[in-house]
């Protein structure tokens, strides 16, 4: 085997944090949620959002329940700039919800950045430079006190211009970009230099957003840093710690969960993870695996189905199948064993005593989030036949006996092994009505009565006087027996050349109602040996019986 280029890279250096505290905590709050859909996520689009896209997708947050949104970055683009003047002049902005803008520590992108906040409410302006080693050296050629300097300039500048603009409600943040790649004693020393300038207090906090601009580490050596940066950090009830992870080695909702258990208490993200390279942090996945454990995620995302096409029509990006909690098989069970331990799991579902949900292999109730029941389940021929009973009684209300599960079971696994593909429940149904229901050779009811007689001692016996086609031609019998089944079993052995016993017997409603359809479930046994399931329906129970009894010998002939 070809070996790797390993060796061309080197081990994320760890934390000196041998007292670390967050693996000890718990989640039990939300934290303040930041959607960048709208800039991050929208830079990252081959295809960026026009204006009406832009409305749509903010509209659509709101609803949600963000009440901090990253609109843009007003000062790159015209339709970013014309954007934020839409939502303000048209008074588009709830008055509890924040818009915040980015802007790099730039004299001329900060003066256009407040040009496009002009009468805003509430607002949020996040200025950012670089800080990284790397960066400073082959991007910048700067060094430490250089680079510190460009954020100190910059946050001097938008605190003077909020009080030229006279707006009271504008807050400020700021990231030391790819905080991450950089020395944590020197983010620090930036960061002190920021606060600072602004001179922020428990009533007025400076948001201090500590971005993995790209995801170096494993999620615990993110934590390190973050609890480290909460420890050294001065007047921390004055600051607001975020978070803006990245998902570059596919852990940034754990790095974001670990950070906020280290002390972190804003999250910045996207719907799904959009945003550059391999996305942002997906809100909708850390805010539902709150969700899971029984913590108040402050989002709404009942209707997960709507969140996910309006997502897919602004970005003309596609939610992937698996995607947890949203993609369209993440409720879906293909495997025989799994299918049977969820119909079991939803059956006991339904009689237990307290309200928690517990199902295995689902972690969330699927129509909390306003999926349904219906594709729980799907039949391949890796599915077994507890799958198949439990389409057939979830879809079309047969609740086949626990005995016929193998038997119907092996009828499907024929068809999905023929095909090699998934079978809908529609075509479920068919193959159930062509080999149980639909079968009219060579035995047929055309007529029947039934006699019940009581006496005055409590014994009763039952007559069935019926008409039935056997290969095409018409015979009339009688039989007596202690109730309609048995004498028609009696009568049918009797007059006919066909011997069998009743095996086991089983009925429900399928309706509701006075003239609900009744389904009876009947295994007969022929004197050869032979056995077989059939199933008849009718609005008369007894009828439906006899119906199931010739469905059997039907099968038995085929």
């Amino acid at each position: 085997m070809k070996s790797m280029n390993f060796h061309r890279y080197r081990q994320f250096p760890g934390i000196n944090l041998s007292d670390r505290q967050w693996p000890s905590k718990t989640i039990t709050k939300a934290p303040i949620w930041c959607s960048v859909d709208l800039r991050d996520g929208n830079q990252a689009l081959r295809i960026p959002m026009n204006l009406e896209e832009k409305l749509q997708m903010f509209d659509l947050l709101v609803e949600v329940g963000f009440k901090e949104i990253e609109i843009g970055f007003p000062s790159a683009a015209q339709v970013e700039y014309d954007f934020a003047r839409v939502l303000i002049e048209e008074n588009r902005i709830p008055e509890d919800v924040t818009v915040q803008v980015l802007t790099q520590a730039r004299e001329h992108l900060i003066r256009k950045t407040y040009d496009a906040l002009e009468g805003v409410h509430k607002a949020i302006v996040h200025f950012y430079n670089s800080t990284s080693t790397l960066q400073r050296d082959v991007v910048f050629h700067m060094n430490q006190e250089q680079i510190k300097q460009i954020a100190v300039e910059g946050a001097k500048l938008v605190k003077s211009l909020k009080e030229e603009y006279g707006n009271p409600g504008i807050r400020f943040e700021y990231s030391p970009e790819s905080f991450t790649g950089t020395e944590l004693d020197y983010a620090l020393e930036v960061c002190h230099a920021v606060m600072d300038v602004f001179e922020p207090t428990p009533d007025n906090k400076l948001i201090l957003n500590l971005p993995a601009t790209v995801e170096m580490s494993t999620a615990n050596l993110h934590a390190d840093q973050i609890e480290w940066f909460c420890r050294h950090i001065r007047n921390r009830e004055s600051v607001l710690i975020s978070l803006h992870t990245h998902n570059d080695r596919g852990t940034a909702v754990a790095a974001a969960e670990l950070a906020v258990m280290a002390g972190a208490d804003r999250v910045e993200g996207t719907l799904f993870g959009n945003g550059e390279r391999t996305g942002n942090m997906d809100i909708v996945t850390m805010s539902l695996n709150l969700f899971s454990q029984g913590v108040d995620p402050k989002l709404d995302f009942s209707n997960i189905n709507r969140v996910r096409d309006i997502y897919e029509a602004c970005t003309r990006m596609n939610v992937h199948q698996r995607h947890p909690y949203v993609g369209e098989l993440v409720y879906t069970a293909f495997s025989g064993s799994h299918q049977d331990a969820i119909n079991k799991g939803m059956k006991a579902q339904e009689t237990r005593e307290d309200n928690f949900w517990d199902v295995p292999y689902l972690p969330i109730d699927p129509q909390d989030v306003g999926r349904t029941y219906q594709s729980i389940i799907r039949i391949n021929s890796q599915s077994g036949k507890g799958g198949v009973a439990y389409i057939m009684e979830r879809e079309f209300g047969y609740k086949l006996p626990k005995a016929m599960h193998p038997e119907f079971g092996r009828i499907i696994q024929q068809i999905t092994d023929q095909t090699g593909d998934e079978l809908p429940p529609h075509e479920i149904w068919k193959a159930f009505e062509q080999e149980y229901l639909n079968r009219t050779y060579p035995y047929h009811l055309r007529e029947c009565h039934i006699q019940m007689n009581a006496s005055e001692e409590g014994a009763s016996d039952t007559i069935v006087k019926a008409v039935v086609g056997i290969n095409g031609d018409v015979v009339e019998f009688e039989g007596k027996g202690n109730g309609p089944i048995d004498a028609f079993v009696k009568g049918f052995n009797q007059y006919s050349n066909v011997h069998f016993s009743l095996e086991s017997y089983s009925e429900h409603d399928i309706d509701h109602g006075s003239d609900a359809r009744a389904a009876a479930y009947i295994n007969i046994r022929k004197s050869s040996g032979r056995s077989a399931f059939g199933v008849g329906v009718d609005r008369n129970i007894n009828l439906a019986s006899i119906k199931a009894i010739l469905s059997a010998l039907n099968r038995l002939e085929a």
